[in-house]
């Protein structure tokens, strides 16, 4: 289980989609933020999101927050782009989709390296055995590719999820676009993959169908797989929406509630996208969940129609019903 205290048609998601309702009140800095990924640690909740070189938050800016309301904004991780990205993925300028976990006492933050539409791509990994909030990218240590994708294959190598399973081994869900939702297994000694094992695959949707940001937790004797279909980074015009599937085992079969698999394109909503509601926040996806104590957390970001479109930092509560299917509250 992610010790995170630390992604059917269009038509039908929008129609079967819950109601959303109003989340409690966020306040200091909620954005810009995109691509959220988030831990707690210590009393304090730690918050990455996705940056540019030349944007004013930096790379992976860190926000943190003592009560999941207010939130400080810290600066960024990484002073620079790692070494190896400009000869592994040419052109990139920035760390895309963080995903943030703990193994042991070292902090994993994986991240993306892509130029927007292409999928010439990777995902990178560095480690910390602190987080300093005085100082964000005072302890990253860059441990360099963790997988690849090339513009000659079939799938885009961004939007890592990692995860523990039931027997402690561990796995980086990933994929956007292209052929789908992938998933490799870690080496849990140092978080990169681990060698001579088999890619699977599992979600996809058919063309032109959008489906990217895998988020996998183990809840009951399940593993729930989130994902987010249609379309980001739009403004207000954005399409995003997020859906759920389960499976027994960490590489699937991933079936929706209807008993669709997520490889047909299966998804039993979670998130509406918020167009044509009237609603101030639309596009609603990339989430992280957070568990706790004192229930679970959808943590996501939607792009705020009163703010020209600027992604904001959202989060609402993840409700479990009898039959073991999530619904945000």
């Amino acid at each position: 289980m992610r010790t995170f205290l630390r992604s059917t048609s269009a038509a039908l998601l929008l129609a079967t989609a819950p109601a959303a309702t109003a989340p409690p009140a966020l306040t200091g800095n909620l954005t810009p933020v995109h691509d959220p990924a988030i831990i707690a640690d210590n009393g304090t909740y730690y918050l990455f999101v996705t940056g540019h070189v030349r944007s004013r938050d930096g790379l992976i800016p860190l926000r943190t927050s003592t009560d999941l309301h207010h939130w400080t904004l810290r600066g960024a991780s990484f002073p620079a782009l790692p070494a190896w990205a400009g000869k592994h993925v040419p052109g990139t300028a920035g760390m895309w989709a963080p995903d943030i976990s703990k193994t042991g006492g070292e902090y994993r933050l994986y991240y993306s390296l892509s130029t927007f539409g292409k999928n010439r791509s990777a995902i990178g990994i560095s480690t910390a055995r602190r987080l300093d909030p005085g100082a964000p990218a005072a302890h990253w240590v860059d441990k360099g590719p963790v997988v690849e994708s090339s513009a000659g294959g079939d799938f885009n190598a961004i939007d890592p999820a990692a995860f523990t399973d039931a027997d402690g081994r561990q796995w980086l869900a990933f994929g956007s676009f292209w052929s789908g939702i992938k998933l490799i297994e870690l080496d849990a000694s140092t978080g990169l993959r681990l060698p001579a094992t088999p890619m699977h695959s599992l979600a996809a949707r058919p063309s032109p169908g959008a489906i990217e940001a895998p988020f996998v937790i183990r809840h009951g004797r399940y593993y729930y797989l989130f994902a987010s279909f249609d379309f980001c980074c739009r403004g207000a015009k954005s399409s995003y929406n997020t859906v759920v599937g389960r499976a027994t085992a960490p590489t699937g079969p991933y079936l929706d509630r209807a008993g669709t698999p997520m490889l047909k394109g299966g998804g039993t909503p979670v998130l509406a996208s918020g167009q044509g509601t009237g609603n101030r926040y639309v596009g609603r996806g990339h989430n992280a969940i957070l568990q706790g104590r004192d229930g679970d957390r959808i943590v996501y970001h939607a792009y705020d129609t009163q703010r020209n479109g600027t992604p904001t930092l959202r989060i609402q509560r993840l409700i479990w019903d009898a039959e073991g299917w999530p619904h945000a509250q």
